[in-house]
């Protein structure tokens, strides 16, 4: 029974050597791009300022407003809309564009547009998030307006990575010398 345990842990033992003199193992799924993987999402997503994303952002708001907050607020138009990443969290993520846009606000009980009245949204285009998994879909957020608090501070979430991790690192304070 002994012969039988120790047989046991040498052949343990010699396989796992084998296996680290090896070389590194392969890369998980999350290493590979996310177009080669066996269920491939497709980078070909529309722009920033394609009129049916920011249409359907402007039905999508003006709806959530009528219907939960009473409709104060209302987008008339938009402005200085651009991209501020691309796939900017790595590659075998879910491919994503990243766009900013300013929105200028109306009061749809009186209709006219105030141009002095703009917000800021933050939206994501991201591919296969349409319905059922098929398309693509939109996350949006119109700051100051999350009163859910869902993408909160100031629709920090729908922010690439990389631009959510700058504002945090803090230099050590520096003194004069005496």
């Amino acid at each position: 029974m002994l012969r039988v345990v120790l047989g046991f842990v040498l052949v343990l033992w010699s396989s796992a050597l084998a296996a680290a003199q090896s070389g590194p193992a392969q890369d998980s799924i999350y290493g590979t791009p996310a177009e080669a993987r066996w269920a491939p999402f497709y980078a070909d997503l529309p722009a920033c300022d394609d009129p049916s994303i920011l249409d359907r952002i402007r039905s999508r708001f003006d709806q959530t407003e009528q219907v939960y907050w009473g409709g104060a607020h209302a987008i008339a138009a938009y402005d200085r809309d651009h991209e501020t990443g691309f796939r900017a969290n790595g590659l075998s993520y879910i491919p994503r564009r990243y766009c900013v846009a300013r929105a200028f606000m109306a009061d749809p009980r009186t209709g006219a547009p105030d141009p002095t009245r703009f917000r800021t949204v933050v939206y994501d285009i991201i591919a296969d998030a349409g319905m059922i998994g098929s398309g693509w879909g939109v996350e949006w957020c119109v700051v100051g307006l999350d009163r859910m608090r869902a993408y909160a501070p100031d629709c920090l979430v729908l922010r690439p990575i990389i631009e959510r991790m700058i504002g945090e690192y803090r230099p050590p304070a520096l003194k004069a010398r005496d």
